[in-house]
């Protein structure tokens, strides 16, 4: 493990706190007296997490883990009974063995975000020289054509928010949160800090990199991968994979076909005619839950005062965060804020003609004046109609071409004040809030481009959260249409070898296959994908 040199055990303390005011360099004074040593017998301090903890809003403190290298661990230990402090070891990972199955061609990867990148990066690594395809533009490109359609409404349907280099998680906030524990989250951190990607994220507990930095990052690995022997293609498009026997054996790509055994699907949640093709070539997939909603825009004021109290200004405080989650027991619903984004702004996130999408992005600073988040209600396969395992996603078709036609066209947002949703009716002027949705703004009733239980559901939450965080049910915050692509709403089924259950050679991974919920966990499961490959193939000629 990086860090700790020859050494293979730490002495893992949990719980130090420090003041706001306090100087960092009081951390190890704080760690010698938990020790009872002197601090010239500490070689090195490792620290593992930093969290905020502000239950006590008039004395908040910064809570840390950290490990200590140091002489005489366990002799340390013994004189020592607090179970905040343990002897941790440090585990060396182990290697993968490559198989010796025969590859006639590269592994090929589909999708270059978060799962795609670290599936190629590790295939990369260990000589596999992988190909990637994405449909949509390198990040320089793709910025310009996202911010075309922000300001003229002009979509790109193969290069926007949803689609091209880093994925959707590039115009969002990247958070780097996740509830998975797993060797590989520390691996995917090493790799996003070598990338250029800031320190911190290794052991802040709400870690995010932004989309600013986020953009430079992406291309960092992207030429690793280059420089290891990959190749990466933009705006190749999927078109078709052909299996014989139930063993994959050739791919389309723009129109070129081409032999394939070792296929990474990495294709992000919002790869519909891809899900097509799929499902027409008959790879097993099933419809799976999601949530939709609306974005939610306060001051990012009002939330500081709610988290921080009277220390909301303190210059070590950034700006505050929130995570709700509400049971709606009448209508069997959960409601929950989702992506949310401190000191951001909602972005036009479509990706088909005539379809709204909403999202939440932050720069790094998070130093805008509103705070917004997805509100967002569960949704089931029993919501849907029909039985296609693509129900889900035209139920998604449905209400974004609703809510295009609310917003005039143009991909302009339906908007209404929360003070006039709760009271069902249209909001004819602004209050303290601004919506900074990026493509324009129309006031329209909410409820006509989302399902009754939804307006209901959400209700009922906002609420819930209004005694949650004071002022969140405030008459002049701001609901913005509509949210529906919080996950994937199809899961594209494979088996332990995390393959195809019906396709052996097909590796659906990530978001867009239904296995993970974020950056950190999506590229975890694209390396896990890989190591699956490498165990089974010998390297190809």
């Amino acid at each position: 493990m990086k860090g700790y040199g020859e050494k293979t055990v730490a002495i893992r303390i949990n719980n130090i706190t420090l003041g706001l005011d306090d100087d960092i360099d009081d951390l190890e004074k704080r760690i010698c007296k938990k020790l009872n040593i002197l601090n010239e017998h500490i070689n090195e301090v490792i620290i593992i997490k930093r969290s905020l903890d502000a239950r006590k809003k008039n004395d908040i403190k910064i809570s840390y883990s950290v490990d200590v290298i140091c002489d005489n661990e366990k002799k340390i230990l013994s004189r020592i009974h607090d179970k905040d402090i343990r002897l941790e070891e440090i585990k060396e990972v182990e290697s993968i063995k490559q198989g010796t199955q025969e590859l006639k061609s590269r592994p090929v990867v589909i999708g270059f975000g978060p799962a795609g990148i670290f599936a190629a990066l590790t295939l990369a690594r260990h000589g596999y020289k992988p190909i990637v395809y994405e449909r949509g533009e390198d990040v320089e490109q793709r910025t310009k054509s996202v911010e075309k359609f922000w300001n003229t409404g002009e979509l790109n349907l193969e290069s926007n928010v949803q689609f091209g280099e880093g994925g959707a998680g590039t115009f969002s906030d990247g958070k780097l949160t996740t509830r998975i524990k797993d060797h590989r989250c520390t691996f995917v951190l090493e790799e996003l800090i070598n990338a250029g990607a800031p320190s911190e994220i290794k052991y802040e507990s709400k870690a995010h990199v932004g989309t600013d930095l986020l953009k430079g990052v992406v291309k960092n690995i992207r030429e690793e991968i280059i420089r290891l022997g990959g190749e990466v293609n933009f705006s190749s498009k999927l078109e078709k994979i052909s299996y014989e026997n139930g063993k994959l054996s050739r791919i389309i790509v723009n129109g070129q076909e081409m032999s394939c055994e070792a296929l990474v699907l990495a294709i992000g949640h919002s790869s519909r005619d891809t899900y097509e093709m799929l499902h027409r070539e008959q790879v097993s997939m099933d419809a799976k839950a999601f949530a939709i909603g609306v974005r939610i825009e306060h001051p990012q004021e009002l939330i500081n005062i709610s988290q921080y109290g009277d220390n909301h200004k303190h210059p070590k405080l950034h700006a505050a965060d929130y995570r709700l989650t509400y049971q709606c027991e009448r209508l069997k619903r959960g409601i929950y804020s989702f992506c949310m984004c401190p000191g951001g702004i909602v972005v036009a996130a479509a990706s088909e003609d005539g379809r709204l999408v909403s999202n939440g992005m932050s720069y790094h600073a998070r130093d805008l004046e509103n705070a917004n988040s997805a509100l967002v209600v569960t949704v089931s396969p029993e919501d849907f109609e029909g039985n296609s395992p693509l129900r889900g996603m035209e139920f998604q078709r449905y209400y974004e071409s609703l809510a295009f036609k609310l917003g005039g066209g143009n991909y302009k947002a339906p908007v209404q004040l929360v003070g006039d949703f709760m009271k069902d009716r249209i909001s004819t002027k602004l209050g303290r809030v601004t919506p900074s949705y990026t493509a324009g703004y129309e006031f329209k009733e909410l409820k006509k481009c989302l399902p009754e239980y939804v307006i209901e559901a959400l209700k009922e939450g906002i609420i819930n959260f209004d005694k949650k965080i004071k002022g969140y049910a405030m008459d002049d915050a701001v609901l913005i249409g509509i949210e529906t692509r919080t996950s994937a709403p199809v899961r594209i089924n494979r088996n332990a070898t995390l393959e195809s259950v019906n396709v052996c050679g097909l590796y659906p991974t990530g978001e867009g296959a239904g296995f993970a919920g974020g950056i950190i966990s999506a590229a975890v499961d694209g390396i896990k994908v890989a190591e699956h490959i490498i165990e089974k193939f010998d390297l190809p000629e």
